[in-house]
């Protein structure tokens, strides 16, 4: 199983093709906000280094947000014009819950991004028995001290929401052994943990239907404003224009394997 899995829920911009467990090509960066300018030539170059045709691909996967609305819309609406363009299936993976996986401890973990008015969101997880990342408590977006409330028992702690946080706040929460903070390299969303819990979901059938959202927890102004209006979101114009662009791609490929 071949997979296309896309992170750009942050300012950071992740993006990898992986074949079950073996991750073929992987690239991240500092993205800003230029998202809609480096993730089809990203995709476009990890593609081509490994060696997977577009039309070889079991499926795409891309994380849902909470986080960046911007860098939510640009992954979202590619992947939906990539899906368009190939038929193949798509999976949505929680951001949050992408960021949970990648610790492995029996304790609370809570996975924490900065909010662009100043607050935090934040989702519990718990790991099964199983090995499985299970929900305590579910997205939520609001100020530190709401964050604080939420937390009743030992929880480690990653995510840049954390570094955003006052340092009073974070020295509070550390001192009353309450939280213990993760390992900084996991601070960063990554394609490759979104893909390996899309993957699982895959297999399980649980793919997206026709009425696609991104996970804002709270929705941007302008969007809301623009739908209003009677006009096309920014998500379904990129997502035209994607799928324009994937489908001259697969048929300029079918004329050259044809020659």
């Amino acid at each position: 199983m071949k997979i296309l899995a896309v992170e750009t829920a942050t300012t950071w911009q992740s993006v990898a093709i992986l074949d079950e467990s073996r991750v073929l090509a992987q690239h991240e960066q500092e993205a800003g906000g230029a998202h809609g300018a480096l993730l089809l030539p990203t995709i476009d170059r990890l593609l081509m280094r490994a060696r997977v045709p577009l039309h070889e691909l079991s499926g795409l996967i891309c994380s849902a947000g909470p986080g960046s609305f911007t860098g939510i819309r640009v992954g979202l609406a590619t992947c939906l014009g990539l899906r368009a363009a190939t038929g193949r299936p798509l999976v949505l993976v929680p951001t949050l819950e992408a960021m949970a996986s990648n610790m492995d401890t029996t304790i609370q973990i809570c996975s924490l991004l900065p909010s662009r008015r100043g607050e935090v969101y934040w989702a519990l997880f718990r790991r099964s028995e199983d090995g499985r990342v299970e929900r305590v408590l579910d997205e939520q977006v609001g100020t530190e001290q709401a964050f604080v409330q939420s937390l009743h028992e030992p929880t480690v702690v990653v995510g840049a929401g954390w570094v955003t946080m006052a340092s009073e706040t974070r020295d509070l929460l550390s001192q009353s052994g309450i939280v213990t903070v993760g390992p900084e390299q996991l601070f960063t969303p990554s394609a490759v943990s979104v893909a390996r819990i899309g993957m699982a979901r895959l297999q399980r059938g649980e793919v997206a239907g026709e009425a696609v959202a991104p996970l804002y927890v709270q929705r941007a102004e302008a969007e809301i404003q623009y739908e209003r209006s009677g006009g096309l979101s920014s998500v379904v114009r990129r997502q035209r224009r994607v799928e324009r662009k994937a489908a001259e791609r697969m048929a300029r490929a079918r004329r050259r394997s044809d020659v």
